[in-house]
């Protein structure tokens, strides 16, 4: 018998087995389909999408028609193959199937797509940079991009997210057996931007998977990345970081799906909100399916609120199939800074102003330490800075 546990708002950690356990309905029953009109179109009401602004969505939920184009540049690394695709390439869909009628939109949608491939054997040491810019101010366009690495290989993928307008898309990460894949997705829009993304990793024996998702700019950002396994071994870990202000909704889903034995995952996603109406929204869903003995997972999501009236929604589930796992937990936490850690910094004579960036800054950090791309974390780090100069910390 399958069960779940749920939690939401928490002030304090939550690990499985810590208190009853609540039945919600079964992340194995979720319906999926590449034919958008086997969707209903969403009113909000339903689970997956009761967090989301449905009417700041640039009606991407309710069949909005490109209106321009995306573009997509890529500044491959040595031994990265690039190729445009169209929707009937063989080689497409195969990381997953999209689970709701945005990502099925995306997918009937899109015209030409981007496949990055990494031979066999072959070890990538610089990273690769696909940046994707936005259609422009009130228009709307779809898109799709796979990252293929083949036996053995090695590689790491930035993807770089800008400019203006409405963009939905799939991502699809095919990790060979035994390839190492590390990923860095950057949602950086301007103001206006809504952007709904699907990504999609499917791991082979022995794979190894490094997703960090940033999420800094847009009106509106919805990610859902998902982890299947086809082969023992399989090693995924899915980290993030957000920074919402005034008025931004970003919102993060994950989806583990241990469906192998042997197989380990690793979830860890730290956000901070100021400003009114800024609101974050992580779902975290873990499966172990009946036949995933030697499960070793855990999640764990943190929110900083730094202004009143910013919200933060942090709902881990955990679904367990069998016993024979080797650990299996999550932990979710929101609050504002920590008294004692002020009280102590300023003990020491570091100003109040100062003593709070210090604690963000400390509060990330396990973040930034697992950038491995300079270039990248630099970046980061100055985004973060000028946030809270923004607001005054």
């Amino acid at each position: 018998m399958a069960v779940s546990t749920e939690a939401q708002h928490g002030l304090s950690d939550h690990s499985h087995g810590a208190g009853a356990a609540i039945p919600v309905s079964s992340r194995a029953d979720h319906f999926a389909s590449f034919d958008v009109d086997a969707f209903e179109v969403p009113g909000g009401r339903e689970e997956i999408w009761r967090f989301t602004p449905m009417k700041r969505l640039a009606n991407l939920h309710d069949g909005a028609p490109a209106t321009g184009s995306a573009s997509v540049e890529v500044k491959a690394a040595e031994g990265v193959a690039v190729e445009t695709v169209q929707r009937g390439d063989a080689r497409l869909g195969v990381a997953g199937t999209p689970s709701d009628r945005i990502a099925a939109q995306a997918w009937s949608s899109f015209t030409d797509g981007t496949l990055l491939t990494v031979g066999k054997n072959a070890e990538i040491t610089d990273p690769t940079l696909v940046t994707v810019t936005g259609a422009g101010v009130g228009q709307v366009a779809y898109g799709h991009l796979q990252i293929r690495t083949e036996l053995f290989s090695k590689a790491v993928v930035v993807i770089d997210h800008r400019g203006s307008g409405a963009y939905a898309d799939n991502v699809e990460f095919v990790v060979g057996d035994g390839s190492h894949l590390t990923v860095i997705s950057v949602q950086d829009w301007a103001d206006d931007a809504v952007h709904v993304s699907s990504h999609h990793a499917s791991l082979g024996r022995d794979a190894t998977f490094r997703h960090t998702a940033i999420t800094l700019g847009g009106d509106v950002v919805r990610l859902t990345p998902t982890v299947t396994y086809t082969g023992k071994g399989g090693d995924a870990e899915l980290n993030g970081l957000y920074f919402a202000d005034h008025g931004q909704h970003l919102e993060h889903r994950t989806f583990i799906d241990h469906a192998v034995s042997n197989c380990r995952s690793n979830v860890v996603y730290k956000g901070a909100l100021q400003g009114e109406g800024a609101h974050t929204v992580w779902i975290g869903d873990v499966l172990i399916r009946a036949a995933a003995e030697g499960t070793e997972t855990y999640e764990l999501n943190r929110n900083l609120v730094l202004t009143d009236g910013a919200r933060a929604d942090s709902v881990p589930n955990l679904e367990i199939e069998t016993g024979e796992i080797v650990s299996a937990g999550h932990a979710s936490a929101t609050g504002r800074f920590d008294d004692e850690q002020l009280f102590y910094l300023q003990a020491r004579g570091i100003p109040e102003d100062q003593a709070r960036r210090l604690v963000v800054r400390g509060f990330f950090h396990e973040i930034l330490l697992k950038i491995t791309v300079p270039e990248v974390r630099e970046r980061l780090e100055a985004a973060i800075e000028a946030e809270l100069e923004a607001v005054g910390v």
